[in-house]
């Protein structure tokens, strides 16, 4: 079997290259390489998620499977007094995200290599991201739900991009059953961007 994004410790071949690209009116540079998400280009539903994002100035933000980091580094630009923690599983996508941490000069974000939350249990964020692994399958994305909540602090929010044909209905499902308060904020080309409160 192919590596593929969902892999703590890529094996492929490595094919680095720099995408200089605008996300929020930010111009980002990423360095990518092989055996990450998306490694040609910002993939369209992160666009989306990013494009409909709406948080604080000081905000407490989670990236979850931050890939090489477009998401995050667009948080920590529209939260300049606040923090982002950047998470993922691949260890190749943690080394290019804090590689483009530094490239694009943000100072207020971190990156950590974890399996889903193992890295920030106890920790309280006021956002989290994220464009979660199908691939890894519905336990891993509903993992990602469930534990998610509990980090977050009361009226905090979860923000989620799924395509229709991935499993959106099932997932907005999911996240209605576990915090009872989920808008579809807006919808592009088949991404859904759902928005899960936790009651205050």
């Amino acid at each position: 079997m192919s590596d593929h994004y969902y892999t703590r410790t890529p094996n492929t071949a490595h094919d680095r290259h720099l995408l200089e690209t605008e996300l929020r009116g930010y111009k980002l540079r990423f360095v990518t390489d092989s055996g990450v998400f998306s490694k040609s280009g910002i993939d369209f539903g992160s666009r989306v998620l990013v494009d409909a994002l709406q948080i604080s100035y000081n905000a407490r933000v989670l990236d979850v499977g931050c890939g090489y980091g477009p998401m995050g580094i667009t948080a920590a630009k529209l939260a300049p007094k606040g923090h982002v923690t950047m998470m993922d599983i691949n260890e190749r996508a943690v080394a290019l995200a804090a590689e483009n941490v530094k490239l694009n000069g943000i100072i207020n974000a971190t990156v950590l290599q974890s399996d889903i939350y193992e890295r920030v249990k106890g920790q309280a964020f006021d956002t989290i991201i994220t464009n979660p692994p199908i691939r890894a399958g519905k336990e891993v994305v509903h993992r990602i739900f469930e534990e998610g909540a509990e980090l977050l602090v009361p009226g905090g929010s979860m923000w989620v991009v799924i395509q229709k044909k991935q499993g959106a209905p099932s997932a907005a499902a999911k996240l209605e059953a576990v915090f009872g308060n989920v808008e579809e904020v807006t919808k592009d080309k088949g991404y859904r961007i759902l928005r899960a409160q936790k009651e205050v």
